[in-house]
């Protein structure tokens, strides 16, 4: 059986955050859920009516164009794709088809063709719900608050090879999109659509596709794809990995059955965890692209809030450059994923530190409440990171509570369960309830006398070499004084009175 070797580009769609639409002064709203509420003449295609450009969604495009090391163009300009489906009201989705705004760049180590700037179209609602006058339904409704939105599309080159590979390049450009500010880029509200072009080709066909006409040659690495069959609007990550995975299978089989892939377009049925042939692929000439006569065109060189220099020094720290950081601050890699990804509890964990002493002892032990502790509470409890009761300030005194030992571990789990129900200072959470760190030496002496009394046949083993039996004999200390004695000074006066009464 031949070796079959799987090549995947991705189109990443994702609707950009501006105040309102890409060409007319309609509310960008994707929260709305009034139908056609965010509608006018110019969205609605009305005779007359001429667009007129977005710079915002504009320098969201090309924010993310320096971030990924892309080239910016010059000159561009936008163009007429032509099609015709109910939820394109003007018969033609204005694009960029020959000077996209972005050329070349790379992310998570993929290679980008392009990034370029359009408008979304509309959203259709099949229904077979009874009509009002009681007929039947099977029809479709259409709602045109999303007609217009600035959409950004990013064509990758083809040298995607696994599902995993594909899933983690989405997962990145998500949360540099939300890093950037250009967009939330949901993927279950339709913010960020997926579509996967794949191809299947063995290494006994090789010479054969290219001697043949059939397939085509990925000119960067030089090896030659099959059949390229693209899988339209894949709304999840665990979609697009999972209809990669399909489509290399099916293409195998196909191909060790002898059989010819057909280029086309297809669907993904989740539930059914299949592709399923929706069209023929259309080629760019089947849109008759030409350029749009009522947008002027555009020398980005003469605007000066485009320079790259401007637009650079208003970029925030970048994913990938903020994981480097805090890996340099001693987190795990998949600690360091975690804050990365998670953008609230990143903001969170900065505003703690910035709040405490600049130490790494400070930094690990915010780190381990954080995930060890505080994700979980927030999560029995129902809340986030981004509604949490307690302040920045407040976590940062609950941390030196405890590096100081006013508080034992266990002391501070209790005040932190209250700081997220109910919020307030530390220390007075602690005070109320008893729940302060006891040092006093003549006090703790009493916990460890009692202890060893109960505990003799431990206190032997201690002292006949096993070190295993002391951490018992602190925890039996850290229960009897319900976990308020400082596990430090119990561990010293164990020893000490072990050994005076010992041997």
């Amino acid at each position: 059986m031949p070796n079959y070797f799987t090549t995947v580009g991705l189109e990443v769609h994702a609707e950009l955050r501006t105040q309102t639409k890409m060409f007319c002064s309609c509310k960008n709203d994707p929260d709305e859920k009034r139908p056609n509420a965010n509608i006018c003449p110019v969205c609605m295609a009305h005779p007359g009516t001429l667009p007129v450009i977005n710079k915002e969604a504009v320098k969201h495009v090309l924010k993310i164009g320096i971030a990924v090391s892309g080239e910016l163009a010059d000159f561009t300009e936008f163009d007429r794709k032509n099609y015709f489906y109910p939820d394109i009201p003007k018969g033609y989705q204005i694009s960029q088809y020959k000077f996209p705004l972005i050329q070349k760049g790379t992310l998570k180590g993929v290679a980008i063709t392009r990034v370029h700037l359009e408008e979304d179209t509309a959203r259709s609602q099949h229904t077979s719900a009874p009509l009002s006058t009681g007929e039947k339904g099977n029809y479709t409704l259409i709602d045109f608050n999303r007609a217009g939105v600035p959409l950004m599309e990013l064509v990758t080159e083809p040298v995607i090879h696994t599902a995993e590979e594909a899933g983690a390049f989405a997962r990145e450009l998500q949360l540099l999109l939300r890093t950037l500010g250009a967009g939330e880029a949901n993927m279950e509200k339709g913010e960020m659509r997926v579509e996967a072009n794949i191809s299947v080709s063995s290494d006994e066909k090789k010479f054969d596709l290219n001697a043949t006409g059939v397939g085509r040659t990925d000119l960067q690495s030089k090896s030659v794809l099959g059949t390229k069959v693209e899988v339209k609007n894949l709304n999840s990550f665990r979609s697009v990995e999972s209809a990669i995975r399909y489509e290399t299978k099916r293409q195998s089989e196909m191909l060790e059955r002898g059989e010819k892939v057909v280029q086309e377009t297809r669907g993904w049925d989740e539930s059914k965890g299949q592709t399923f042939s929706q069209r023929l692929k259309e080629e760019s000439h089947d849109y008759r692209y030409f350029p749009d006569p009522d947008l002027p065109k555009l020398f980005l060189s003469k605007i000066p809030e485009f320079a790259s220099e401007v637009l650079s020094a208003e970029l925030p720290e970048l994913p990938w450059q903020r994981r480097d950081r805090y890996l340099a601050l001693g987190m795990k890699p998949q600690e360091a994923e975690l804050f990365t990804a998670d953008l609230p509890l990143a903001a969170f964990f900065e505003n703690v530190v910035a709040s405490g002493k600049n130490s790494l002892e400070f930094t690990r032990t915010t780190v381990n409440y954080l995930i060890s502790d505080t994700l979980g509470l927030l999560a029995k409890e129902g809340k986030s990171i981004g509604n949490l009761a307690c302040s920045p300030e407040a976590f940062g005194e609950l941390i030196d509570m405890v590096l100081t030992h006013a508080i034992s571990s266990r002391g501070a789990k209790d005040i932190l369960a209250v700081m997220i129900r109910e919020g307030g200072a530390p220390a007075d959470i602690s005070e109320k309830a008893g729940l302060g760190q006891k040092t006093d030496e003549t006090e703790l002496r009493q916990v460890v006398k009692k202890v060893m009394e109960q505990n003799k046949t431990v206190v032997n083993d201690y002292q006949n070499g096993k070190e295993a039996a002391l951490k018992f004999l602190i925890g039996a200390g850290m229960k009897e004084s319900r976990g308020s004695a400082d596990p430090n000074m119990l561990e010293k006066l164990f020893r000490e009175l072990s050994m005076k009464h010992g041997v």
